[in-house]
């Protein structure tokens, strides 16, 4: 199978998945307790009223006309508008997209930052307690839940010592960096400054998870990676053990490590719904968690819909990547 070939299969996949979700999300509305019109209509609405406001949305409409509306609608980028506010669903969902995507991909930073050299010192020093230290840390990374650890941080580090804020977002990394380019050093960097205030307890809770995962991932491969023959080999050439471990052994290590960055990337943005919460981040998932108790269908299923589609790009961009540093993978 040829390259080109291997990325339209994985495309019409992608499509599939998220024509599933799109489905089971409509579908939710149906099968979860209370109506839409309940969000809508007053506590003292007389019946007259529901079957006007129902006829309005469109649920005096069997469900296979509903549900052929709604696609119709979303393929035309039409996600509906919110119940209770009035506004464009997509128009609000896209706006909160940007702090959770910002907030993923500085938990990536994170995690890669600590759990990749970590790993390798985990692997190189086995059975030393630089082993033991990393892979308790993972270890317990890994058994935290992410709600507790957010709470604790909270408890700890804002309220008993007041060195982060306990909640929200002052700035967005652009914003900051805007400032920083037109108002000058001081006024950018007081932007910047509080922008990583605001950013790294979320971050970090957000991220350990992933830390852990990373760091056991790479200590497994280094360890096999550092077992093989061709190890043995180059370091009988009298090459420097450095170049062993960092060129040859880790570079083979990080192959599947990339791909596992690249699905819990994805994993992320999904999961942040309760790191979002415990610090009041305006993101989706603070939007997903509003909607639900407001009973917001249009804005409930478009956050869904929005970060369905993105765990499927990108799956579907780390399946490219797989691909071409493997090429047996396309042959598979």
């Amino acid at each position: 199978m040829s390259y080109g070939r291997f990325l339209l299969k994985r495309g019409l996949q992608g499509v599939v998945v998220v024509w599933g979700v799109v489905t089971i999300v409509f579908m939710l509305r149906f099968i979860t307790p209370g109506s839409a019109v309940d969000a809508v209509a007053p506590l003292d609405a007389s019946p007259e009223l529901r079957e006007r406001i129902a006829e309005e949305l469109g649920l005096d409409q069997p469900l296979y006309v509903q549900y052929l509306d709604y696609l119709w609608e979303l393929l035309q980028g039409d996600m509906g508008y919110s119940y209770i506010s009035g506004i464009e669903a997509s128009q609000m969902v896209f706006s909160k997209l940007p702090a959770t995507l910002e907030l993923a991909v500085v938990s990536s930073i994170i995690a890669i930052g600590l759990s990749i050299p970590l790993g390798v010192i985990s692997a190189t020093r086995r059975h030393e307690p630089a082993d033991y230290a990393a892979t308790t840390f993972s270890l317990v990374g890994i058994s935290t839940p992410n709600f507790w650890l957010g709470i604790m941080l909270i408890l700890l580090l804002s309220v008993q010592f007041g060195i982060f804020p306990t909640s929200g977002r002052a700035f967005g990394f652009a914003e900051a960096f805007r400032i920083l380019l037109n108002q000058g050093p001081g006024p950018g960097a007081n932007a910047m400054w509080q922008w990583l205030r605001h950013i790294t307890l979320p971050a970090v809770t957000l991220g350990t998870y992933f830390t852990a995962l990373i760091t056991r991932l790479t200590r497994s491969g280094m360890l096999e990676e550092l077992g093989q023959s061709y190890v043995r080999a180059t370091r009988a050439k009298g090459l420097p053990e450095s170049m062993v471990r960092y060129k040859h052994a880790l570079r083979n290590t990080l192959i599947p490590v990339i791909t596992v960055l690249g699905l819990q990337l994805g994993t992320l943005i999904g999961g942040a719904v309760i790191t979002e919460s415990v610090f009041a981040w305006p993101g989706l998932g603070t939007t997903l968690i509003n909607a639900i108790n407001a009973r917001d269908w249009p804005i409930l299923q478009a956050t869904l819909v929005v970060i369905g589609s993105g765990f499927v790009i990108v799956n579907l961009v780390v399946d490219a990547i797989y691909a071409y540093l493997d090429p047996q993978v396309v042959a598979e």
